[in-house]
């Protein structure tokens, strides 16, 4: 059924158009890894006999590691084109994973190295696929829609690879979730780099700077406020586990986040239906994470687990689309011919702060208060460095 005249491009738009279900197949199905390597990691690493805290620091490398590759793979796509970068990211990435599972991780440091390059070597099919929206969709207001179905998508990477591994693991055994993760990441990525607008795009012509995509001032506030906003969903997966334990509800630790995430999913379908026809200012990027950050104080009140449950897909549904406009404000401000390198900046502030909340909850007994403050901080620095500046229409 055609949307009414004036509506915005719904998903089912946005995909019938040449290329584009292809494309975003593609790049979830290379993605999956990042949601299947860290879970499959802790559990190779516990049946080959280490204890749960070593296991915990090999998956925590994998999660950072990619804050070092995506932003220097990214530059080279925006220099080299798209083929390149996510050729030598896939390859490095089922080659680290194929040796984790077929030699184990009984040899910490050969795991260690694997882990890091695998990590390290994500191919940038987050930041291509954003490159090519504008390529492939004929307007800005099927861009932005686009936008928010990509970030919708991303939360199906880390609801679906863990799940997957897990009964993976448990059909199989490990190196088997690892085993499929490697080929996901080739199958996506290759699948993705032979089509005919990766191919093809090439970056806009950009001036010499060793700074490339973090020139523009306003670009360096608003990565720091991405890393708070990765580190809410961080905290998240910590509190879950205490709230598990203090409820003696043992399936909270999973379904909380699981119920955060499709939440997420739910509010970018609804902000996709309902964004507004014009452009977003930088002022709608401050509002909708002051309104993310408030979801969180119900958050802090002694609630039964079901309550609990409920009260998490506040913020969850928010997430989305604060990420989409943070997203579409980033690349908005990126320097001509860097678009692909700042999505990798995106993309390693958010792993940053993914890994950095997990870090800091444990240690404060996974309480709530860590994900609230850590949303107050993302929307404090988004209201007071990156309030002036141009509208966001495009990529």
């Amino acid at each position: 059924m055609p949307a009414p005249p004036g509506a915005p491009p719904s998903f089912r738009s946005v995909l019938r158009h040449r290329h584009c279900s292809r494309l975003l197949i593609a790049s979830v199905t290379g993605r999956l890894s990042l949601g299947m390597a860290p879970v499959a990691l802790i559990l190779a690493a516990q049946a080959d006999g280490h204890s749960l805290a070593t296991a915990s620091v090999l998956a925590a490398l994998y999660g950072i590691a990619p804050a070092l590759g995506l932003p220097l793979l990214g530059r080279l796509a925006d220099h080299r084109g798209l083929p390149l970068p996510i050729y030598l990211g896939a390859g490095l990435v089922a080659t680290a994973l194929s040796v984790l599972a077929l030699a184990g991780t009984a040899s910490l440091p050969l795991t260690a190295g694997c882990v890091l390059l695998a990590g390290a070597g994500c191919p940038p099919l987050e930041g291509g696929l954003r490159s090519l929206w504008p390529t492939v969709l004929p307007d800005d207001a099927h861009v932005r829609t686009a936008y928010t179905l990509d970030s919708s998508t991303q939360e199906i990477v880390y609801v679906a690879g863990p799940a997957l591994a897990i009964a993976l693991a448990g059909a199989l055994s490990p190196a088997a979730a690892l085993a499929l993760a490697a080929v996901a990441t080739l199958a996506g990525s290759l699948a993705f780099a032979t089509a005919r607008p990766a191919r093809t795009w090439q970056a806009a012509p950009r001036n010499p700077d060793r700074l490339g995509a973090l020139r523009p001032p306003a670009m360096r506030p608003l990565l720091a406020a991405l890393v708070f906003l990765g580190a809410t969903a961080g905290a998240l997966d910590v509190a879950g586990i205490a709230s598990a334990q203090k409820e003696n509800a043992a399936w909270l630790a999973g379904v909380l986040p699981a119920a955060f995430s499709a939440a997420g999913i739910l509010g970018g379908v609804l902000f996709a239906r309902f964004q507004p026809s014009t452009a977003f200012r930088p002022r709608d990027l401050a509002l909708i994470a002051a309104l993310y950050a408030a979801c969180w104080l119900p958050l802090l009140a002694p609630l039964p687990a079901p309550l609990l449950l409920a009260a998490a897909m506040l913020p969850g549904a928010l997430f989305v689309p604060l990420l989409t406009v943070a997203s579409l404000t980033l690349t908005s401000l990126a320097p001509p011919g860097t678009s692909t390198e700042a999505v990798g900046w995106l993309s390693s502030a958010m792993r940053l702060g993914l890994a950095g909340g997990t870090a800091l909850a444990g240690p404060l007994g996974g309480h709530f208060a860590v994900p609230l403050l850590a949303a107050a901080l993302c929307a404090l620095l988004l209201g007071t460095r990156t309030a002036p500046g141009p509208a966001v229409a495009t990529a």
